[in-house]
């Protein structure tokens, strides 16, 4: 094989990547909070676009190294970049929701792994401003080798997550080539088991930012609310924050949402945050508070030599009172939230930054006041319009292992199969890496976001020592949020399990009587639904007596209907009858001549999947 088998190793999961940091736009001087309009900083250069593209039915069929200069690229036709290669007639789509679409073999996968070369070149002039080059990924599925101008730059997976390459040194100034083999299938997947459309390629955002040698990394915002409940006069904003190079002066402004500068500071060394060096420290008075109705954002402007970051932050406090209520800046909350998969009938998972803001001002105006991202992190302006719009966000990693429920087994009764769940992945410490990586990407990359409330460490996968690792660092990292994982729920008698570490108690689909018979434990914790009327046909009929649940017990905080939307693939239209508009149809599972699948099992959501609200039959 032409390529180390990265991909089969659970002990490999980044090389050469960047550690993970917030996320932000930087610029040269100050444009804005480049939300809408990110590509338009001028420390930005895309790198979507038209590549050149090369299938390959298995890994093992690839022996050129096509990434050198001197490849023959005669079998190379085109893609667009971000898309999904299915959708360009390469593969074919696979539709499964509990079932892995491989055979458990946990790490290995088939030696039929489909591969992707993708090539294209690209003007690079260095600035001496910023001299530096970092090279994002902001999601392959499912993971990628990476060459610049015929180098080995390095490997990452975690299709869902950010991977940041500094490129600086693999460059020249002119015309450059950068090469990327993107593998269906890794060891990652049997992390990435959701109920979904399976689909491959790069299907977000690439792009190059050029940066200062020294200049501000990272930073954590916080908020810490003085005075007296429901109007506290009086806010602090603490900014943690890391830098490269040698230590450059950073000025902190702060601004009210008309663009006054309401109190400005400076970075001084030294940081209480572990991993930390430097800190900062903005006072608001008269303050106003982000909350779903009223999503208020103050602007925060950093200032180093030749850069300049733009970003925003919501003053606002999450916390657990008398054991079971949970209070957002001091008042009771109740969660109207849905599940969001990244989902079209066109592009797939490949959805744009207009794709997305659909969704969600649709969502906001169906009177929804929460999302959970469901089942992976989402877009890093996903959540920066839900900042804006009031959506709360149920932030989750990219983490479920589904399959492993309907693994063979000799007695396959329930109770067999939840004792035997979490073997091969959960509890099995070959993979407290990956799930604590999956944990930390998504923690660190979303934390300065108002609008994330909890966060989860994945969807359906049993419970075991990988999410105690997982759970037990967010919960201690971020103590301004709140912790969750439904599955903790599907516990067996190997041995006692540490559930300190979640925060909230979740469940899916339970019987209202279920709840009530929870509530009453004396070591109830906060109740959420994290998935209830199941959105298929007529299933979504049952609100009412859930509704009366949610407002009459103070202990449950609501909870997020499955799903926003249907998934399906659009075939294109059907003869309309005369005086009719055409008819748009649709494929679902088993459409494709794929043998695992679970046909229409993905048409579960409140709207269609071009986002018409169905119709209603009396």
């Amino acid at each position: 094989m032409l390529i180390p088998s990265y991909f089969e190793d659970p002990s490999i999961l980044h090389i050469n990547t960047e550690p993970h940091r917030a996320y932000y736009v930087p610029a040269s001087c100050a444009m804005g909070d480049l939300v809408h309009n990110r590509e338009e900083s001028d420390r930005w250069l895309t790198l979507n676009g038209t590549w050149n593209f090369r299938y390959f039915d298995s890994v093992y069929d690839l022996t050129d190294k096509f990434y050198l200069a001197e490849a023959d690229r005669s079998g190379f036709s085109t893609i667009p970049v971000p898309s999904v290669w299915q959708n360009h007639g390469y593969d074919w789509h696979q539709y499964t929701n509990i079932r892995y679409p491989f055979p458990l073999d946990p790490p290995f996968v088939p030696t039929e792994n489909p591969a992707g070369a993708y090539i294209r070149t690209f003007t690079y002039a260095k600035d001496i401003k910023a001299p530096e080059a970092y090279l994002i990924f902001e999601g392959v599925d499912s993971c990628f080798y990476l060459w610049i101008n015929g180098q080995f730059v390095g490997y990452s997976q975690v299709s869902h997550a950010t991977s940041e390459f500094k490129v600086t040194d693999y460059l020249v100034e002119g015309e450059n080539t950068v090469a990327v083999l993107v593998l269906k299938w890794c060891d990652g997947s049997y992390l990435e088991d959701q109920d979904k459309f399976r689909t491959s390629g790069i299907f977000r955002d690439v792009y190059l930012l050029t940066r200062p040698s020294a200049a501000l990394r990272d930073y954590f915002t916080t908020t810490n609310l003085i005075g007296d409940w429901p109007c506290p006069e009086t806010a602090t904003v603490l900014i943690d924050a890391t830098f490269t190079g040698s230590p450059v002066y950073a000025r902190v402004t702060l601004q009210d949402a008309t663009g006054h500068t309401i109190s400005q500071s400076e970075f001084m060394a030294g940081s209480s945050r572990e991993g930390y060096t430097h800190s900062s420290s903005l006072e608001i008075t008269s303050t106003h508070l982000w909350t779903a109705e009223t999503p208020y954002l103050y602007t925060l402007i950093f200032e180093t030599p030749h850069e300049t970051i733009v970003d925003r932050v919501g003053v606002r406090r999450v916390e657990i009172a008398n054991k079971t209520v949970i209070l957002l800046n001091g008042v009771p909350l109740k969660i109207r939230g849905v599940n969001r998969h990244d989902s079209d009938p066109i592009v797939g998972p490949a959805v744009d930054l207009s794709l997305v803001e659909r969704d969600l001002v649709m969502i906001k105006q169906h009177n929804f006041n929460a999302i959970r991202t469901s089942h992976y992190p989402n877009s890093p302006y996903l959540y920066q319009l839900c900042d804006e719009l009031g959506l709360m966000v149920m932030a989750e990693a990219d983490n479920e292992s589904h399959g492993n429920q309907t693994k063979y087994l000799q007695d396959t009764t329930l109770q067999n199969s939840i004792e035997r769940y979490n073997e091969l992945v959960s509890d099995n410490p070959a993979f407290i890496e990956a799930t604590l990586d999956r944990m930390q990407s998504a923690l660190h990359r979303e934390k300065n976001r108002p609008s994330v409330l909890f966060w989860s460490a994945g969807n359906e996968g049993g419970y075991g020592c990988t999410f105690e690792h997982a759970l037990e660092w967010a919960q201690s990292y971020d103590q301004t949020r709140l912790t969750h994982y439904e599955n903790a729920y599907f516990s067996d008698s190997k041995r006692d399990y540490d559930y300190s570490v979640i925060d909230i108690y979740g469940r899916m689909y339970p019987e209202i009587s279920e709840v009530e018979e929870y509530l009453a434990r004396p070591d109830a914790k906060p109740f959420i639904l994290m998935e209830y009327c199941h959105s298929m046909g007529n299933g979504p009929g049952d609100f009412e007596g859930y509704f009366q649940l949610i407002y009459n017990n103070p202990g449950v905080l609501g909870g997020f209907v499955w799903e926003w939307c249907d998934h399906a693939v659009y075939r294109g239209e059907g003869q309309p009858a005369d005086g009719e508009r055409p008819i748009a149809k649709y494929l679902y599972g088993g459409d494709h001549g794929e043998v695992i699948h679970d046909g229409n099992f993905c048409v579960d959501g409140l709207v269609y999947p071009d986002r018409t609200p169905p119709t209603q039959v009396c």
